[in-house]
């Protein structure tokens, strides 16, 4: 799978951005999907189960354990990466986040948002709880 490529620096909350914190239960790095564990801290979203595929949202910032990381839950963010616009986002492994192409027989399928240019996301997080059993239309 081809995670996005994230310039931590180049992630920027939009105007619209709706926000929340929580501490971290392992480093994180701005720009990528997170969840939060059975302990209410975050973790970094992956889609290989149920739990971990289901993100909260997307980290502004970096933390290590314990330290308070920001996530935009709902609306516009600059991604600090080169999108395709239009193209749907999904969760990946270790907080990656991929194009819809890119999910894999098996895997659990979380919307994170759809780029509305080269460079912003709009977050609209669906988590399925349902795995990709074929192509998707």
């Amino acid at each position: 799978m081809a995670a996005i490529s994230v310039t931590a620096t180049g992630v920027i909350p939009g105007s619209n951005a709706q926000l929340a914190q929580a501490r971290a239960a392992a480093t994180i790095t701005a720009g990528q999907a997170v969840y939060l564990d059975a302990t209410g801290k975050l973790n970094l979203a992956a889609n290989n189960a149920a739990l971990t595929a289901a993100a909260v949202g997307i980290a502004l910032n970096g933390g290590a354990v314990n330290q308070v990381v920001d996530y935009v839950m709902k609306g516009q963010y600059t991604a600090g990466a080169t999108l395709v616009q239009g193209q749907p986002y999904y969760v990946g492994t270790a907080g990656g986040i991929i194009p819809v192409d890119d999910i894999a027989g098996g895997e659990y399928m979380t919307l994170l948002g759809h780029a509305l240019s080269t460079t912003v996301i709009d977050v609209t997080i669906k988590a399925t709880g349902v795995t990709k059993t074929g192509a998707i239309a």
